[in-house]
């Protein structure tokens, strides 16, 4: 019987980890609420230790697999003796029938087969025996998790190529302790490293840019609460997105209820006017106007804005809903305006959370804050990388 114990956050982890490390058959023997050992323990919240277990019946199953796999070694040699004399096929088969010997082995690899009537039909039960070895032994060999890796990662809808990267760094990731290091905490070490977080800066200008629908409007909203009515700071607000209809009465709205200032953006000369107004800001949240990727011409318009702002706090935002393929079109149409950080909005709107992955490694930027939901100015969060790992591997749910 194989044992292990888990120390966890929760019981949404421990599920998780028992189920990739000792399987579905795996059965929790106990579980308590402790505290983290030191004086700092006493202080932190409660954690829990989980006990599981699940029987070994590997070793047996590989010894059967073994002798089958020499089994049929014998049978494929034998085979080839038969191949070796082509003029007389059936004295050689017939022969091989009244061999003892022959008949044992064949009755070990498989036991409805009676006779051979023909070099053709033991070839193909051949090729199907060793189909169904080489999925037994795959099946059944202690620790091959990266399957069952790279299903979760799948479910949780990780982009296939980044899979295949994260398989690649977990086959080459070194541990001290490599005998005690399983697959899947080779998985989070793995992922701490491609994930990076930002402490984003709220000072100054700050412009939000991405395509339409993915939330800008709204996510500046929510920052201007933050700062406005939480923060106490001096805030203003300033839209160059004229092209989308109620997008100007939106923000109005809000500046209005917050009672900061608020200036609209039509050309160059506004823009100038509008920045050279909001002096006495101490932070300015630009709004764009959402623009496809694939219209370069549109994105080289929205650059000279982007430009005029004169600041290196950008942001591109991005919903977790995007398309896979549409995230990596994005992210490459945008990388004209030099954002240095991503937003990553609507997380209350999907249930699997691998496309927050999805944007940071293909976009090789730092997460700032994500949304999630309509609530103004709560519904604004920056998150920790462990957070968001948990959140990945589908061990924690953002609501």
């Amino acid at each position: 019987m194989i044992i292990k114990r888990y120390v966890v956050n929760n019981m949404n982890e421990a599920m998780t980890r028992i189920r990739y490390e000792l399987g579905s058959e795996a059965v929790i023997i106990s579980q308590r609420k402790i505290r983290k050992p030191g004086i700092k323990g006493l202080f932190s919240h409660k954690i829990i230790e989980v006990t599981a277990a699940i029987e070994n019946e590997i070793s047996e199953q590989n010894q059967d697999v073994k002798e089958s796999i020499e089994a049929i070694k014998k049978v494929v040699e034998q085979q080839n003796e038969i191949k070796a004399y082509p003029r007389e096929p059936e004295k050689q088969v017939n022969s091989l029938h009244k061999n003892s010997e022959y008949a044992k082995e064949r009755n070990t690899v498989n036991k409805k087969a009676n006779s051979i009537d023909s070099t053709t039909d033991l070839m193909s039960e051949m090729k199907q025996m060793k189909t169904m070895i080489s999925k037994l032994t795959s099946d059944n060999i202690p620790g091959n998790n990266k399957s069952d890796i790279e299903k979760m990662l799948e479910e949780n809808d990780v982009d296939s190529e980044i899979i295949v990267n994260i398989m690649r760094k977990i086959e080459n990731f070194k541990t001290k302790d490599e005998l005690q290091t399983s697959e899947y905490e080779k998985l989070k070490l793995v992922l701490k490293e491609m994930i990076h977080v930002t402490k984003p800066s709220l000072q100054g200008r700050i412009v939000m840019v991405g395509p339409t629908g993915v939330g800008k409007t709204t996510t500046i909203a929510k920052l201007a609460g933050r700062l406005a009515l939480v923060e106490k700071k001096k805030v203003g607000l300033i839209t160059v997105d004229t092209y989308r209809i109620g997008a100007v009465e939106q923000l109005k709205t809000y500046a209005d209820i917050m009672n900061i200032p608020f200036k609209v953006v039509y050309n160059m000369k506004d823009m100038d006017d509008a920045i050279e107004s909001m002096n006495e800001c101490e932070v300015v949240l630009i709004d764009t106007t959402g623009r496809s990727s694939k219209n370069k011409m549109q994105i080289s318009e929205l650059r000279t804005f982007v430009e005029k702002a004169d600041t290196k706090n950008i942001n591109l935002v991005l919903s977790s809903t995007t398309k896979n393929k549409d995230i990596k079109y994005i992210i490459e149409g945008y990388q004209i305006l030099n954002y240095n950080s991503i937003i990553v909005t609507k997380l209350d709107e999907t249930s699997t959370y691998g496309s927050i992955l999805n944007i940071l490694e293909t976009a090789q930027k730092p997460l700032s804050f994500v949304t999630t939901g309509q609530n103004v100015p709560d519904d604004i969060k920056e998150l920790s990388d462990d957070k968001i790992i948990s959140l990945i591997l589908g061990e924690d749910t953002i609501c």
